[in-house]
């Protein structure tokens, strides 16, 4: 019988020394940490943490939130881990689904969870819409850096030798750079 913990930031500038500092408190024997948004189950550690915990092990995570995004998700690794014989403890919400009532508390927090978020979402889609409306939005800055057509120029003679590393060399994301390459006619 083990403790695991799952650990999870969205981005790569995020700190997660809050989850581990919080979590260190139950004698952690294996820890399952990833920087990688939740949006779906499909994430490398959760996986790893899924394929590796045993009956009788207990996994602790910080809030459900850092687990997954959806009502769906979160049931479905509930129900993953229960069909193993593992219990699911989350700190802040206080629930251990080894319990009638942590099950009961698992699903109604999970749907309020998702409730927020799609909240969220709409008064975020409702307010740009005004923003729009009058004038005020004008969407992102668009990025281009200085030097883009000599890199780009750079590439296209095979002396960068991948988009990833041009982008790297850019200091931009990928799909910003998809997205100037589009712009430029090469697609």
């Amino acid at each position: 019988m083990a403790n695991i913990a799952y650990v999870r930031v969205s981005t790569v500038e995020q700190n997660d020394e809050r989850q581990r500092e919080a979590l260190a408190a139950y004698q952690i024997d294996k820890w399952f940490c990833e920087k990688v948004s939740g949006k779906d189950t499909n994430r490398p550690q959760l996986q790893a943490m899924l394929e590796f915990v045993r009956e009788g092990d207990t996994v602790y995570v910080h809030d459900f939130s850092r687990l997954a995004r959806s009502t769906a998700d979160l049931l479905n690794i509930v129900d993953t881990l229960a069909a193993k014989g593992v219990h699911l403890v989350s700190r802040k919400e206080a629930v251990d689904s080894s319990t009638p009532t942590g099950k009961l508390m698992l699903t109604m927090i999970g749907a309020i969870a998702e409730f927020e978020r799609a909240n969220l979402l709409e008064r975020q889609r409702e307010g740009i819409a005004i923003a729009k409306r009058e004038g005020k939005y004008k969407g992102r800055t668009p990025v281009t850096p200085a030097d883009f057509a000599a890199q780009y120029a750079r590439y296209q003679r095979r002396e960068i030798p991948s988009k990833a590393e041009l982008a790297r060399v850019l200091k931009i994301s990928r799909p910003t750079l998809d997205k100037l390459i589009k712009e430029q006619g090469e697609g």
